[in-house]
């Protein structure tokens, strides 16, 4: 294979924070992939965070638009 190598450096931060999981309604730790996304190390479902006075968990799954979320 021909061609310059390129390398390309990201930074990626996670949270770790208590919760309780809208799927398996445990109380657990989750991860946090960025500001809005975890995933629950319980049952493995990923999570979006919704805050209306209190926080909330909800499914996240493949029907999900996750285009329009991140951009805050």
């Amino acid at each position: 294979m021909t061609g310059k190598k390129i390398n390309k450096k990201f930074s990626f931060q996670t949270e770790i924070v208590n919760g309780v999981c809208g799927s398996c309604n445990l109380h657990t730790l989750l991860v946090g992939i960025d500001n809005t996304f975890f995933r629950c190390i319980s049952c493995g479902r990923d999570l979006e965070q919704k805050v209306n006075g209190e926080i909330k968990y909800i499914k996240v799954d493949r029907h999900t638009d996750l285009a329009q979320h991140g951009k805050n």
